[in-house]
């Protein structure tokens, strides 16, 4: 690949939220008096808006769905942040692209604030060029993330031809190709079985990102960046 510009996901993909967005979800349900559905239902819910995929929960409902978010929302801010961590090899990848001279941006299903506020605690701000996400938690433009990598295109002037999107799930995949940009689907997200099968790529490793989106050559100077931090 020849790219000028990444768009990458947030939680799943950049972040491993640790397990604090599944268990902040299943406590806040059970808080409402809704049954647990168990990790496995609860993990499908990561990466569209929470007024979207909370819905196809049973139990949930109009009236108890605000209250579920906010005690969802509170959990996760008081011990969820500092919970999640950055997945290896990431930190040094987009130092490496950075220094490549690419365009580094989020583009997240969540609310943009909220976004902004993980991405300082994990202190991954003075990697990115620009973070994009929804306007709040509604999600009043379903659970496509369309807009939001249509707005990062926007705002940086960017070459969709030169420009890919790497996630774990299908929103990312489908968010790329009705802007016209290539995807990566990475595997060590939340992506259900199959689900990166519509990607452009699919990748297991950081290292294998590192050659799509830095070419062999400066993938091997990050490698080698990478068994340095690693020693440390």
């Amino acid at each position: 690949m020849s790219v000028t510009s990444v768009l990458f996901d947030l939680d799943g993909t950049l972040v491993d939220p640790a397990g604090s967005i599944t268990s902040g979800i299943r406590h806040a349900l059970v808080a409402n008096g809704v049954t647990d559905p168990g990790e496995e239902a609860v993990e499908a819910l990561v990466g569209p808006p929470l007024q979207i995929g909370l819905r196809t929960l049973d139990g949930v409902t109009d009236g108890n769905i605000d209250q579920i978010i906010a005690d969802y929302r509170a959990r996760y801010a008081k011990v969820g942040m500092a919970a999640s961590r950055v997945y290896p090899g990431i930190r040094e990848l987009l130092k490496a692209l950075r220094e490549a001279g690419i365009y580094v941006a989020v583009t997240t299903a969540k609310p943009e604030p909220i976004a902004r506020e993980l991405i300082s605690k994990q202190n991954l701000g003075s990697s990115l060029d620009a973070i994009f996400g929804n306007a709040s938690e509604h999600g009043s433009l379903g659970s496509s993330k369309t807009h939001i990598v249509h707005a990062a295109l926007t705002a940086g002037k960017l070459d969709p031809a030169r420009c890919v999107v790497v996630g774990d799930r299908y929103y990312d995949l489908d968010a790329a190709r009705e802007n016209s940009v290539a995807s990566i689907g990475v595997s060590w997200g939340f992506a259900l079985e199959n689900e990166l099968d519509v990607a452009d790529h699919q990748v297991a490793t950081v290292q294998e990102l590192a050659v799509l989106l830095l070419g062999e050559e400066r993938a091997a100077r990050f490698e080698g960046q990478l068994m340095q931090e690693g020693q440390k």
